[in-house]
Order: structure tokens, then C-alpha cells, then sequence
């Protein structure tokens, strides 16, 4: 498990889609649920109370008493710290410019599929925890950061140095694990197959989603609990070419 435990506040109206939130955020390596919103009064009280165990904001634009963008900008004003992420129905452009223009740092627009959600959190804790400690970067190493390349794209990846705790062989035998099946598979399948712990497999595929070669998915195994699935990409074709 991550060292880094990065805390997100909820703010949905809909009980439902907040539950369905939680539960992918408690699947998710590096996260957990400090608090749920149901509107704006609520998520102001728990920013108040909580703040410096929150970096992340799950946002709805629709709230019963408040404009999720006028929310969003008082969040802005008051909690530098934070990152909000928009996570709504509202499809207008102007809606979308003006959050952009708050800085927000994804947008997903309901329904929300899993593989983007956990695409959105595991660039999160990527960006965070490439800015700890630094105190500076080139364009190369900030590109990359920012995920400025293509999806999938691994041009660089004979020159570049991969990201500490990921090495090439161990890489090249996630990727065969996944290859080798047609059905997504778990951490702890690919685990088994690479003969490697849980806790290895687990790293190497989070690596592997935010570099979107691999898609991550809610799945329910045999006792009804909800487990983090992998499945192979098309993308990922470079990265076996690359490595």
C-alpha cells in the first residue's frame, strides 16, 4: 500500500452515487473518504473541520442550495491546497470552460466508468507524489508528470529513466501476465502468474493504468466484494515493442 494517504470529501446530493464514490475510493490504492456532502453548507462545515486532511474534492455541479461553481471558486479563495475534480451530468461548454478556468483537475461527466475514475486517481497520486520533495524539474520530467504524451506513447522510454521501484523485466512480465488472459484479472492473479507479491503486482499495474496501457475496473468476486481488475489496453502494444 502507498505510503501517502491522500483524503477526498464527497460533495454529492444523490446518497447513491455518493455510496457507489466511496466504494471505488476505498478500492483505490492511496485514498480514503474523510467525509460526504450532500450540499454546500454541508462540505463548507467539513472543509472547516477537516481541511488539512483533505486534497481532494469530488464535485457535483448540481447541489440543492448551491452552484457547484460558485462552490468551486470559494473553495478556490479559501483552500489552496486542495484539487477538485468535477464529477457531474452537466454537459454544457460554458459549464466546462468555467471550471477549467477554476483550475479543476479532471472533469468526468456521469455516468461515470470505472476505468476513468481510477485513471483520474491513480494521475493524482502520480502528479502528488513526483512533486514531493522536488524543487525543480525539466521539461522532460514535468511532461511527463503532467502526462503531456500520447496515451500509451513509449518513445522515450529507452532513454528515460522509468519511475523508482519499476525496472523493465518486472514490467515486461505484468504486461505477459495480463497478455495471457482474455478475462481482466486481479492483483493478486497476476501475482501468482508472475510469482511476485501481491503488493508488487498491484504497483506495477497502477503504473501501468496511469501510463494507460491497462484500464482498472470495479469487478465483485465470489463473496460479493468488489475487487480492482486489470485489463490489457491496445496501447500497450508499444510498451512491449519499447521494452
Amino acid at each position: 500500500m502507498s505510503a501517502t494517504q491522500y483524503g477526498i470529501l464527497v460533495v454529492e446530493d444523490d446518497f447513491r452515487i455518493a455510496d457507489i464514490h466511496k466504494a471505488f475510493i476505498e478500492q483505490s490504492e492511496g485514498f480514503y473518504v474523510v467525509g460526504m456532502a450532500r450540499n454546500g453548507s454541508e462540505a463548507k462545515a467539513l472543509m472547516a473541520q477537516h481541511a488539512e486532511a483533505i486534497q481532494l474534492i469530488l464535485l457535483d455541479a448540481y447541489l440543492p442550495d448551491v452552484e457547484g461553481l460558485e462552490l468551486l471558486w470559494t473553495i478556490r479563495r479559501d483552500y489552496v491546497h486542495v484539487d477538485i475534480v468535477m464529477v457531474t451530468a452537466a454537459r454544457e461548454v460554458e459549464t466546462i470552460s468555467e471550471a477549467l478556468r477554476g483550475g479543476v483537475f479532471d472533469y468526468l461527466i456521469k455516468p461515470i466508468e470505472a476505468a476513468r475514475m481510477s485513471q483520474m486517481l491513480t494521475r493524482f497520486r502520480r502528479e502528488r507524489e513526483a512533486l514531493a520533495n522536488r524543487a525543480e524539474m525539466n521539461q522532460d520530467e514535468l511532461d511527463h508528470v503532467l502526462a503531456r504524451l500520447q496515451p500509451g506513447e513509449p518513445q522515450r522510454l529507452a532513454t528515460r529513466a522509468l519511475p523508482k521501484g519499476i525496472d523493465r523485466l518486472t514490467l515486461r512480465r505484468v504486461i505477459d501476465s495480463l497478455a495471457a488472459e482474455q478475462e481482466s484479472q486481479t492483483a493478486m492473479q497476476v501475482a501468482k502468474a508472475m510469482g511476485a507479491s501481491r503488493s508488487t503486482a498491484r504497483r506495477y499495474l497502477e503504473f501501468l493504468v496511469a501510463e494507460q496501457a491497462v484500464s482498472a475496473a470495479l469487478g465483485y468476486g465470489d463473496v460479493g466484494r468488489p475487487e480492482r481488475r486489470y485489463r490489457l489496453l491496445e496501447t500497450a502494444q508499444g510498451w512491449l515493442e519499447a521494452l
